[in-house]
């Protein structure tokens, strides 16, 4: 970074201006146990007073009265104000009581003060092969040749048969206490750095959603140029490169497969003797990341409809002029009506406008709805039901049946249903007859269906049973000269 945008940041920044402050440690120690170690996304005014009450009380007992001589209410009015932007005040969909939250500001000078803690253990192998991996993931990802990808997994599925082999022979690699608590350290680092970034990602949205407002307020074209506008900066919001990373991570969260999957590891890795005692966040960091998401998923859908209703009053303001416009019109008329007309006149291209109504349009008809005897036989044995048939899939080719058709036709304009069946007896049963019924496609027959009649199907099963249908009366119509004819 060059010397002005670190200039510009040490004079913008909120997180730069939190570090600078006086009172920096009351602001970070308070603000990052509510909302960063409790996770705390939404908290009342009157109970973040309360404790910040309590807390400005015990630190002017323990450093002497004075030391913090406000009232916990001035504080937090002073960290809400804009041109702070420490916290966020809001008042809840259906609550007239203020409510408060971090703004990821507050996250990341927090999260630069703990790095400069010293710490007994450094861990770099976990970083190393998460960095590895991560090339290797974008690399072949972006591979288009498909050899490359397959000797690539080739050389893969080697490593894992050999890795099969060696403990198949009683080789097992163990990792090291230390390479466990290395490990163990980034997943944690990982995790809490999570829930930080959905708070930046629910305070990135609310920015796109501004600028979007404060397009549609100062926006000088027409209504439907506007809508195009604002579509397309929504689906833009959804689809870009963080919004696809957030939907695919949340997706993540909602599958209870991986949910459990997860469950699973953290609690066996928590239970690791080399890890020491484990951090208490981590037991049910996963829920953590579920309620974070879902508030930033209430959020943009909170956005959209405030959006909505900011739409509905542009409207309703271009409807009030439009009302203006034609009361002035009906004004002016009333001031013209006594004075001479003349010659005034004005050509209408007819006498009476061309109507459609509603009513002139067909009634629907109900189609014969067919009995359907599902009942099951209840004299036969459940353990001697044979269940086989409904495991075996039938395939029917169409071709087959179009050249039994178009055979058909070879003497004649059309044919029905019942004839082309005596021609070409059914082979697959029922799956045969409903691939005559779906032949819709062709282009040299259709299939002209009489509701008003009804025809009867036999056919013979597998087991030697007659099986018959009853269906509206079907026919195969040619729409042209057969090919060749």
């Amino acid at each position: 970074m060059d010397f002005d945008s670190l200039d510009w940041l040490r004079r913008n920044s909120p997180a730069w201006r939190l570090l600078r402050a006086d009172h920096a440690a009351l602001v970070l120690s308070f603000l990052g146990r509510i909302f960063v170690e409790e996770n705390i996304r939404s908290i009342s005014a009157t109970e973040l007073t309360t404790r910040l009450e309590d807390e400005l009380f015990a630190l002017n007992e323990r450093f002497g009265e004075g030391t913090y001589p406000r009232t916990a209410k001035a504080y937090l009015d002073e960290w809400a104000q804009p041109d702070v932007g420490w916290l966020r005040k809001y008042y809840p969909p259906g609550s007239d009581q203020v409510h408060f939250d971090a703004t990821p500001a507050v996250e990341r000078a927090l999260a630069w003060v703990q790095s400069l803690r010293a710490r007994s253990f450094v861990g770099t192998e976990s970083r190393l092969n998460i960095a590895l991996e991560l090339l290797r993931q974008m690399a072949f990802g972006a591979e288009t040749d498909p050899e490359v990808r397959l000797a690539e997994l080739r050389q893969r599925r080697a490593e894992l048969d050999a890795e099969i082999a060696r403990v198949s022979a009683g080789e097992v690699d163990l990792l090291d206490p230390a390479a466990q608590r290395d490990r163990y350290q980034q997943f944690v680092a990982t995790a809490r750095g999570l829930l930080g970034d959905f708070r930046e990602v629910e305070a990135n949205f609310r920015t796109l959603d501004r600028e979007l407002r404060e397009r549609i307020a100062t926006w000088d074209g027409s209504k439907g140029e506007l809508l195009d506008e604002v579509v397309g900066n929504r689906n833009d919001i959804a689809e870009s490169d963080q919004g696809r990373s957030f939907h695919a991570f949340y997706d993540f969260l909602l599958s209870p497969r991986r949910q459990q999957e997860f469950s699973d590891l953290l609690a066996r890795v928590q239970s690791l003797e080399a890890i020491g005692e484990p951090d208490p966040r981590m037991r049910s960091v996963h829920y953590d990341w579920l309620d974070a998401a879902e508030r930033t998923q209430a959020t943009v859908r909170l956005l959209s409809e405030q959006l909505r209703r900011f739409l509905d009053d542009q409207v309703w303001l271009e409807n009030r002029r439009v009302m203006d416009i034609l009361r002035s019109v009906e004004v002016h008329a009333l001031a013209l009506r006594d004075q001479p007309t003349g010659d005034l006149g004005h050509e209408i291209d007819g006498t009476a406008p061309h109507i459609v109504l509603p009513m002139e349009r067909p009634l629907y008809q109900i189609r014969a709805k067919q009995l359907l005897d599902s009942d099951p036989d209840v004299d036969a044995d459940p353990a001697e039901v044979d269940v086989s048939a409904l495991f075996e899939q039938v395939h029917v080719d169409p071709t087959r049946l179009r050249e039994a058709v178009r055979a058909a036709l070879s003497g004649g304009t059309q044919v029905s249903l019942p004839e082309l069946l005596t021609m070409h007896p059914l082979e697959q049963g029922l799956a045969e007859l409903v691939t005559y019924l779906s032949l819709d496609n062709d282009s040299t027959f259709e299939l002209v269906f009489d509701e008003r009649r009804q025809e009867h199907v036999r056919w013979h099963d597998a087991d030697g049973r007659q099986r018959k249908a009853i269906l509206p009366a079907v026919a195969f119509v040619r729409r042209s000269p057969l090919p060749g004819r």
